[in-house]
């Protein structure tokens, strides 16, 4: 057996045993979408996220800057798909949205043990190996794609046709040379449904293709925004307070998408009730979701998001707490909120 296929089924077997659905492996040199991503960046697509700008964005292309002696990249794929209530099903307008992705423990740390416990499995004496999960700067989904595990759709995440989307995906950047797999085709034909269904249409062209526009995004606003929302886009967000899931939520390719039975990403919940959130000091917000991806809105920023949320809930049991958050001290939250209260009471509902 050639030593490439030997390592891809031993590496593939041990992935499998440490809670990896897909394992495919990438050639650790330039992608080919590293022109894209620098047209996505100079079209202003990142928004405020500047870390996708700054001295980061030249060590992206080129995954031997993070570890030179790379010569492949493993990619992995984990399913984080709980089963539980499509967020059409939230109709109860005293409960937010939270993105699935976030219900559970930080995928960070999860996904992190697991590819150490696969580096360590694998034993392999002088060789190099480096861990990534997204926090590296590297374009994990370019070279997901050229490893097989799923193509990018227009939503830009990366769809397997067996799986669907709900993925998280982690790098392991190796001193080993495997022969690289192949990408798959891009499969999402002349569907739309991702598109016309973004509430801030931020799904947008670029280069003959969809990008997304981080500054349209309800993600974007609700997770990485550290300023005000624009106004314009506060009524599309509707009673998400982290994340936003609707163009995953209408991909055909998501009908029959696997499942996951890891107690890490088991909903701690999923919707929880907008007037207990908008009672949480910072202390609160910390504990209630410590080890958890909703800390990276700061608890400034998830008020804030608490309080676009009922303003858009048409719910006049929340113009009480509203007005307790209009006396805050933080000017973000405070200006959210009486924008939640001047809409609530030209509704007619004070």
């Amino acid at each position: 057996m050639p030593k490439e296929v030997y390592h891809k089924n031993r590496i593939r077997d041990a992935a499998r045993e440490c809670g990896f659905e897909l394992c495919g492996f990438a050639a650790a040199i330039p992608s080919p979408d590293a022109r894209l991503f620098r047209q996505w960046t100079e079209a202003g697509y990142a928004g405020e996220m500047r870390y996708l700008t700054d001295h980061r964005a030249q060590i992206r292309e080129d995954p031997r800057q993070l570890l030179p002696s790379a010569r492949t990249v493993i990619c992995l794929g984990k399913v984080y798909n709980w089963p539980a209530p499509h967020p059409g099903a939230c109709a109860d307008s005293t409960r937010a949205w939270i993105s699935r992705y976030a219900w559970g423990d930080d995928y960070h740390d999860v996904l992190r043990a697991a590819m150490k416990r696969l580096v360590q499995s694998l034993a392999l004496p002088d060789e190099q190996f480096r861990i990534c999960v997204d926090t590296a700067p590297l374009l994990e989904r370019s070279y997901a794609r050229l490893a097989g595990l799923g193509w990018i759709g227009r939503n830009t995440c990366i769809i397997n046709q067996q799986i669907g989307s709900w993925i998280f995906l982690g790098e392991i950047l190796t001193s080993l040379e495997i022969e690289p797999d192949a990408p798959p085709p891009d499969r999402c034909g002349t569907c739309r449904r991702c598109i016309d269904a973004c509430p801030t249409q931020a799904i947008v062209p670029m280069d003959n293709r969809y990008t997304v526009d981080s500054r349209r995004c309800i993600s974007y606003f609700t997770i990485e925004l550290r300023q005000p929302v624009p106004e314009a886009n506060r009524d599309a967000i509707g009673r998400h307070v982290f994340g936003c899931d609707i163009c995953q939520d209408v991909c055909p390719w998501n009908r029959r998408a696997a499942t996951t039975a890891d107690p890490h990403f088991a909903p701690r919940p999923a919707e929880p009730d907008l007037a207990q959130l908008a009672e949480l000091s910072e202390t609160g917000f910390r504990d209630l979701f410590r080890d958890t991806p909703v800390t990276r809105a700061r608890h400034s920023g998830f008020l804030r998001n608490v309080a676009i949320a009922m303003g858009n809930s048409g719910n006049p049991a929340f113009l009480a707490p509203l007005r307790r958050l209009a006396q805050s001290p933080d000017p973000l939250v405070t200006e959210h909120a009486l924008w939640a209260l001047a809409k609530l009471e030209t509704a007619g509902l004070a």
